[in-house]
């Protein structure tokens, strides 16, 4: 199946800017599952420069540097995703035999330093928007994580857990909420869940990656789809030694498929934000954000 995905960012801006200089990650990248099709980026006003690389993590990165004094900052990404069903069959069939590694096998596993361990090995560690886990956030993993249980069922099981314990309430959280309130009040978003799961797993020694990218979404029976409807998605990536990265959805209880699109990851959302940057000038600024994800 083939995606499109429209990813438009506006900043408005109180006083006019004369400099702009943002990093954008807007492409989604290639995997064992999706192909990127197409890509296609749009500026207003034009940019004196647009360079596109991979970052460290193998996500695309564009640099872009605006000097036309503007008011109005347009950023618009179009993207053309097949999902590849024989590959998400493998995945599947792949699932079933990682399901018999426990969370003991697990730990010994992660004791021989291959090249593939020693690079997931980044992932077990604190990073700049996470901190180390506290006893209690630890405590809460392990009532789902036994040494001698299936270490994928204990994540499916941690997973719904997350579902059923905290509330997807909107507007609750920003950057700056530390995982610890979100764990103490139950409540916040993807971002947020994805950033309480990565801390916790993390916490008793496991490998996990935040994912950024979409989810397509279907409206209610009987109400059509409006454009612009969706939102970017995170979700989290677990490491199995022996049989590589399996994702988790805590927000919708489910392992992605073929619904998810990842755009990129990275330790934490701050590696993999769609879009940071600074400015020169003054005054308060604007920021809308529009998402559309449709199946063709």
């Amino acid at each position: 199946m083939i995606y499109t995905i429209y990813h438009s960012t506006r900043f408005v801006y109180q006083h006019e800017v004369g400099f702009s200089h943002n990093l954008i990650r807007l492409q989604p990248r290639d995997t064992e599952t999706q192909k990127v099709l197409n890509f296609d980026l749009t500026i207003e006003p034009m940019a004196a420069e647009c360079e596109g690389y991979n970052d460290f993590f193998g996500n695309h990165l564009h640099h872009l540097l605006v000097r036309e004094p503007h008011t109005i900052l347009s950023v618009a990404a179009q993207s053309r995703v097949e999902i590849n069903a024989d590959s998400l069959s493998r995945l599947q069939e792949n699932t079933q035999r990682v399901a018999s590694l426990t969370f003991a096998q697990a730990q010994e596993r992660m004791m021989f330093l291959t090249p593939e361990i020693i690079e997931a090995k980044q992932f077990s560690l604190k990073s700049p928007f996470l901190s180390i886990a506290s006893a209690e956030i630890i405590a809460y993993a392990l009532v789902s994580i036994k040494p001698e249980r299936s270490l994928y069922e204990s994540i499916i099981e941690f997973m719904g857990r997350i579902f059923i314990d905290f509330s997807f309430v909107s507007g609750f959280s920003d950057l700056s909420t530390s995982v610890e309130r979100v764990f103490l009040e139950k409540k916040g978003v993807c971002q947020d869940f994805a950033h309480f799961a990565l801390t916790a797993l993390r916490g008793v020694g496991l490998c996990v990656r935040y994912m950024s990218g979409y989810i397509e979404t279907t409206p209610a029976e009987g109400n059509e789809k409006l454009f612009g409807s969706d939102a970017s998605h995170a979700w989290f990536s677990v490491f199995f030694p022996g049989f590589g990265w399996f994702d988790f959805d805590p927000t919708n209880n489910m392992v992605p498929l073929d619904q998810h699109i990842v755009l990129g990851y990275g330790r934490d959302y701050g590696d993999i934000s769609p879009m940071q940057g600074v400015v020169s000038g003054s005054g308060s600024s604007h920021l809308g954000v529009m998402v559309d994800v449709s199946r063709e």
